[in-house]
């Protein structure tokens, strides 16, 4: 089947994990995204797949300040592409990274780019612990002045200053707090909903131990997932260790995406070939203090449904899917929002086994996520595969509808942001601020500290005329109350500093 030439397809994908404990040998991001770019070019069959690149794209790095990570990439591989690109933070960005490729191919604007994200994050922990200093590459300030990267994606501020003043601003903090209103909204107890969250975090180890590319291919049971030991201590209430992404890994993924017209120049075999059909992208209303509802994701409802629709098919056609993983609740909310049931073993929601166990290299999971739905799509030919992407708090979307079947219309894409922006919300206020500082919890966790003690209890509550207050309580006695039974629905009053003063 002829595909116009000006189709956007994935040719190639590759993955790369490091396990070298000495820091002074380990190689660093770069070089590891430099492997996973030559891993999709021999998977893509074509040894010029990199010599003819337009443009070298590489997704934001944490690990360590590159300032222009694209051009050291190209330099490792040798080549000198006309286009040097870095996205803006966010786990959503690696499918943004691709929805843009692709709508800029089907354009005519470019004919072949390297989307490309990696982290040395456990190797940097490691040479910090042995006080070891690294001397990885930085692109010259003046380098950069002159010759910037161009930057895809739009930045989005996630924090209010109200919850940065808390110190509420940690993904640990806050999905837990999620957890806690789906549980609630669900009408189950907190044991029952333990279980089936176990259960589901369960599956998802199965599919890593299944995945070469997973950083951690152990299979736990539900009872090892949720039982607290030295290995696995709780974190966040109810999540222990496990069901927290794991960003101590070193790992890289690379996508190389096309125009059909270029594959077919580079003898790519059509066997290799899986075509984008459709993207989108959105936000939640970006503060968490500003949610409508803590156990709902309206974007994620609007945005899967919207780049379904330009696809042509509903979640029925859907066959593969992989959800953004980080947490449990996240998984859920992502379900949920798409009309599937997280808690039953009917449909298999990943297909890397999560960030928990495939690993979490921060802003990259879903490369690697896009890179086994490449794999699985090719081993199925004709099915559909859906891939969401998530940034911050279940916050920036991205979202993408795959197939070895060509498009029956050009790679199609939206930003059904105006939609989003016009649903309710709410705002915060200080308990201060208040004659009645009172109202009822929404959402709670409590951290812990690293010996399994319940440390910082955190709420959301809501007041009377609908407005949120965040409780911050550091004492002991408050926060080991809050890990008995249910809390949501209570009523609490607060005292000016955010602590709880009554129960």
């Amino acid at each position: 089947m002829s595909s116009p030439a000006t189709t956007p397809v994935v040719i190639g994908v590759g993955e790369v994990l490091q396990r070298v404990d000495d820091p002074t040998v380990a190689e660093h991001a770069i070089g590891l995204m430099a492997a996973a770019a030559r891993a999709a070019a021999a998977d893509a069959g074509a040894t010029r797949a990199l010599d003819t690149l337009d443009a070298v794209a590489v997704v934001s790095t944490l690990t360590w300040r590159y300032g222009d990570p694209a051009r050291l990439v190209a330099a490792d591989l040798g080549i000198a592409p006309g286009r040097l690109i870095v996205t803006t933070p966010g786990g959503n960005s690696p499918q943004s990274l691709v929805n843009e490729a692709s709508r800029r191919i089907a354009a005519g604007e470019l004919s072949s780019i390297l989307c490309v994200g990696g982290e040395a994050f456990r190797t940097r922990m490691r040479a910090r612990r042995g006080e070891v200093t690294l001397d990885w590459p930085k692109v010259p300030a003046e380098t950069l002045a002159a010759e910037p990267p161009e930057t895809w994606g739009k930045d989005l501020t996630m924090n209010s200053p109200h919850e940065t003043e808390l110190g509420l601003m940690m993904p640990v903090q806050v999905y837990p707090m999620f957890e806690t209103a789906i549980r609630a909204a669900r009408g189950v107890g907190p044991a029952e909903h333990l279980a089936d969250i176990a259960q589901l975090w369960s599956r998802f180890s199965a599919v890593a131990a299944t995945n070469p590319n997973a950083w951690i291919r152990t299979a736990m049971s539900p009872d090892d997932i949720i039982t607290p030991s030295d290995r696995n201590r709780m974190v966040g209430a109810p999540y222990t260790k496990v069901m927290n992404s794991n960003n101590d890994v070193d790992m890289a993924a690379a996508v190389i995406v096309c125009s059909a017209q270029h594959a077919e120049s580079l003898g790519v075999p059509r066997d290799r070939w899986v075509f984008p059909h459709a993207g989108t992208d959105c936000h939640e209303h970006a503060f968490i203090s500003d949610r409508d509802e803590f156990f709902r994701t309206p974007a994620v409802e609007i945005g899967s449904a919207r780049a379904m629709e330009l696809a042509g098919v509903g979640i029925d056609d859907i066959d593969h899917i992989d959800l953004y993983s980080c947490f449990p609740s996240a998984v859920q909310l992502g379900a949920r929002s798409l009309g599937l049931n997280p808690y039953s073993d009917e449909r298999q929601l990943t297909q890397t086994g999560g960030l928990a166990f495939a690993g979490g290299p921060w802003n990259n999971y879903v490369m690697h996520a896009i890179a086994a739905m490449v794999r699985r799509l090719r081993d199925d030919a004709g099915s559909r595969g859906l891939v969401w992407a998530n940034g911050g708090y279940a916050t920036k979307h991205a979202f993408g509808v795959y197939s070895t079947e060509p498009p029956a219309t050009p790679f199609r894409h939206d930003v059904p942001q105006e939609a989003i922006d016009a649903l309710p919300r709410r705002s915060a206020v200080a308990p201060a601020d208040l004659d009645d500082p009172s109202g009822h919890i929404e959402a709670y966790t409590v951290m812990h500290e690293r010996d399994g003690s319940p440390g910082t209890a955190w709420a959301a509550v809501r007041v009377a005329d609908g407005r949120r207050m965040w409780a911050r309580d550091d004492r002991s006695d408050v926060a080991a109350a809050l890990v008995d039974g249910e809390w949501v629905g209570r009523r609490v009053v607060l005292d000016a500093t955010h602590r709880i003063t009554d129960a």
